[in-house]
């Protein structure tokens, strides 16, 4: 996916769901800090949005926007509307989102997590992708190993499965 396509999804879901914020919770929130991060980081065609005024509307993303949709037909990328519940995600992440707001997005306001948020919310999900995710943003040096591990110690009610994730993280280095 590229800048303007996640702008356009941001512009679409806002139509929508008659949002003027939009969370982008998955991998290419990337794009809200690097709208040329390298090609490995942007091989999805999907981004997880989250409708800040109405969250109870992200099944209308799925259904205008989702996968299969004729938005997708046409387009080649579409939108999964999810919560908050979606991603694990360090304590204030939503102070460092990063806003993105302008003609392509018709103004809606696009709010990206910050990079080292995103990668915690990666490690913690642990899928292979989400580590080859995590190893090209370090290896690119788009991220800091040590903000990655300063950001896992701060997240709350994953006590459990902490040492896990930080073995993961040392793993990629």
């Amino acid at each position: 996916m590229k800048r303007y396509e996640i702008e356009h999804l941001i512009r679409a879901a806002g139509a929508i769901t008659q949002s003027n914020e939009i969370i982008v919770i998955g991998s290419q929130s990337i794009l809200g800090s690097y709208p040329e991060a390298p090609d490995a980081l942007l091989q999805s065609r999907e981004a997880d949005l989250i409708p800040v005024q109405y969250p109870e509307r992200a099944d209308l993303i799925d259904g205008v926007l989702g996968e299969l949709s004729p938005f997708d037909e046409t387009f080649g990328y579409y939108a999964d509307g999810v919560d908050k519940t979606t991603a694990i995600l360090p304590e204030g992440w939503e102070s460092r989102l990063i806003r993105i707001a302008n003609t392509n997005t018709n103004n809606v306001v696009g709010l990206f997590l910050e990079p080292h948020d995103l990668m915690v919310s990666k490690l913690y999900a642990g899928r292979e992708k989400d580590m080859d995710f995590v190893a090209t943003a370090i290896r690119s040096g788009i991220v800091d190993a040590n903000l990655i591990r300063e950001r896992i110690n701060r997240v709350s009610g994953q006590d459990a499965i902490r040492d896990t994730v930080q073995a993961r993280l040392e793993r990629l280095l």
